[in-house]
């Protein structure tokens, strides 16, 4: 089955890369948001950052450090950020 392509302004771009990298961002709240499986988000991932940053970023999620799938995640974590994280402008879920 053939995953259409889909289209992101710079800014949903930018936002999807760092729930992307945020350890504590499930993809499951990706796919909420932007409607992307995992395996979008892998190929947006290789397609804009160096071979080197999507190289480090696949081996952080593919080891035990990551929280990325809420199956595998401490069940204690029940945020998708950090404490410490500010509230973001643009954030597709606070806007419905």
């Amino acid at each position: 089955m053939a995953t259409e392509v889909k289209e992101f302004t710079e800014r949903q771009l930018d936002r999807i890369i760092e729930m992307a990298w945020e350890d504590r961002t499930p993809f499951e709240a990706i796919l909420f948001q932007f409607n992307l499986t995992e395996k979008d988000v892998i190929k947006l991932m290789r397609g804009n950052l160096k071979a080197s940053s999507f190289k480090r970023w696949r081996k952080r999620v593919n080891s035990g450090v990551s929280q990325k799938h809420l199956k595998k995640r401490n069940p204690d974590i029940t945020r998708f950020k950090c404490s410490r994280q500010k509230a973001i402008s643009g954030n597709a879920i606070s806007k419905r």
